[in-house]
């Protein structure tokens, strides 16, 4: 965690970023603490790395706010460096908007959203590709320096 919060890339668009193995240790408890109150669900993605065989981290998803009585919930991502480019963050976003589809649809889920920054072009690429439709700018807001856009992906009509 805290090699990939070295990236210049990715520490611009974090509100977090991590500066020493202490705060990647903090971060880590701040997740588990999130799956235990059901706040924050987050999932990292790991590639196998056949030279090595192991596996090394390469994105993080998030869902953030679902649950009972809840019909819209939030969802984020990042990227190392070496991923991007690939279409891992579309997949692993994808695979992220259909479990939480999948899981709190019984619970009144019917709407995810992604925000981003408006000059953070990446992230505009990827909510489209993974199916999040532009539905508005926001205005700049604390913490944000800049207007951000929304993207919504509405929940799989049953059959």
């Amino acid at each position: 965690m805290y090699e990939a919060h070295q990236d210049p890339v990715l520490r611009r668009w974090t509100l977090s970023p991590l500066n020493s193995p202490a705060d990647a240790a903090q971060w880590l408890r701040t997740q588990d603490r999130g799956w235990e109150t059901g706040e924050r669900r987050g999932f990292a993605v790991l590639e196998s790395s056949p030279r090595t065989a192991e596996d090394r981290l390469v994105a993080n998803v998030v869902l953030k706010g679902a649950g009972a009585g809840k019909p819209a919930a939030e969802v984020g991502y990042w990227t190392v460096e070496s991923a991007r480019g690939r279409g891992v963050a579309s997949r692993a976003l994808e695979a992220l908007t259909t479990w939480a589809f999948a899981t709190f649809a019984a619970d009144g889920l019917k709407r995810l959203e992604l925000l981003h920054q408006v000059d953070n072009v990446a992230s505009c690429r990827v909510a489209g590709k993974s199916g999040y439709r532009l539905d508005r700018v926001l205005p700049a807001q604390p913490p944000f320096p800049a207007d951000g856009h929304l993207h919504v992906r509405e929940a799989p009509r049953a059959a």
